[in-house]
């Protein structure tokens, strides 16, 4: 394997830093390389910005590398300083169930069989029975307090009223300790992460140099932001989590397909492992046939489909069209009907209700005139089924899935209206 592949992820937009690139790029052309990333779980899922180290691992199993996903059972029970606060420290049950449930969400994105298998590593067992005399000999013994107060988001943290607690400084030692321990028991040369772990990923090249004199690399992805400089998310600040609890598949793939024309691209590179040939006719797409909106719906399928697969990504699809009229709402399971319905004005009626009361109760229309006047003029469709009828009731049957009714005025005007239990 030749150093090609850092200029096929530099392409792709995971490349921000790396130690020592002329040297990583020389340790490349020799031949297959170990490398890890870790997860903390310091939330019961995975989310958009655990997605790019994991795309970046598939990357590099494809590749032909080693990968190690690392989650961090103990490092978890610490948590990452953050920026401006104190974090506050989850129970021990409460960090091991959240364990089980990312390295469950990791599994899914690497190949753990085949010729090049990944191996799942928790970071808890070579801490769990370290005494605190052996840390301090063993891995504190190899740190300088000036090189650690130095780090950016301890500084930041110093300087804060609030200040940084002597166990939050500490992480970045436990994280070094893990490139060492890695190091040692797989050979482990290369550590990825985001660019805000530079420090910490620093602090592992370090350790390994200091503590057994060999050399390794360390190499961040950029923060992922929208063309405009704000947040990625859902919502300014929020994630797009990748566990269908917590953000439904059809939500999921509503956020990329709502991607803007100025984002689409970079955002394929980033999160699909389509080709540059494939990408570039997608960007000619862009380009010629905005209105079209070809890129943001391979986009929107294929990491929906990476992420949640493809059955559910076939619901989420079919949802998106059914609702505007292009696609049978009747083939809607229950979950992806309530996910979608979870996104539109609501409201609860009964059966029996007048369809003309259901689009003033959803605020389709502001009241009973306007309601008439849509219905005459052929514009009000209920699931999908145009209602010229001002009479017109709401059955049993109408409520999908014994759910909602879908209520749609012109084109785009959607709301829903929710059977009372």
């Amino acid at each position: 394997m030749t150093g090609d592949i850092i200029d096929e992820l530099a392409w792709r937009g995971l490349v921000s830093q790396m130690t020592d690139e002329e040297a990583l790029r020389a340790r490349l052309a020799e031949g297959p390389i170990t490398v890890y990333a870790g997860f903390d779980p310091t939330a019961p899922s995975l989310h958009h910005g655990h997605l790019v180290q994991l795309v970046l691992l598939r990357h590099l199993q494809r590749a032909g590398h080693r990968v190690l996903p690392l989650v961090g059972g103990a490092t978890g029970l610490i948590g990452d300083p953050r920026p401006t606060t104190e974090r506050s420290l989850n129970t021990r049950d409460v960090v091991e169930q959240w364990t089980e449930r990312l390295a469950r969400q990791i599994s899914s994105f690497l190949d753990f069989e085949g010729d090049n298998p990944a191996t799942m590593v928790n970071n808890l067992e070579w801490t769990a029975g370290l005494s605190a005399i052996d840390f301090l000999r063993d891995i504190g013994k190899h740190y300088r307090l000036g090189t650690m107060l130095a780090k950016d988001i301890v500084a930041r943290r110093l300087a804060s009223d609030e200040g940084i607690s002597f166990t939050e400084f500490s992480y970045q030692i436990l994280q070094g300790m893990d490139f060492l321990e890695l190091s040692r028991r797989y050979g482990c040369e290369l550590q990825t992460g985001g660019s805000d772990q530079w420090g910490n990923l620093l602090s592992g090249v370090e350790l390994v140099r200091k503590a057994d004199q060999k050399r390794v690399f360390a190499l961040t992805t950029p923060l992922i932001t929208k063309s405009d400089g704000t947040k990625f998310g859902k919502t300014s600040g929020g994630a797009v989590w990748l566990d269908p609890s917590m953000m439904s598949p059809y939500a999921f793939y509503q956020f990329w397909i709502n991607s803007g024309d100025e984002d689409v691209i970079g955002w394929l590179k980033t999160f699909t492992f389509r080709t540059r040939e494939e990408i570039a006719e997608l960007a000619t797409a862009v380009a010629e046939r905005p209105f079209a909106r070809e890129a943001q719906r391979t986009l929107a399928h294929d990491v929906t489909a990476l992420v949640h697969g493809e059955e559910a990504t076939s619901q989420a699809i079919l949802a998106s069209q059914a609702l505007f009229g292009r696609g049978d709402l009747s083939e809607l399971d229950r979950p992806t009907l309530e996910a979608a319905v979870s996104e539109l004005p609501q409201a609860r009626v009964e059966p029996g209700t007048s369809v003309m009361d259901a689009l003033v109760a959803s605020g389709i229309v502001k009241g009973r005139n306007e309601a008439r006047r849509a219905l005459g003029e052929g514009g009000v469709y209920l699931n999908n089924v145009k209602v010229a009828d001002p009479d017109a009731i709401l059955t049993d049957s109408d409520f999908l899935q014994g759910h909602a009714a879908m209520l749609r005025r012109g084109k785009k005007s959607l709301a829903a209206a929710i059977a009372e239990a």
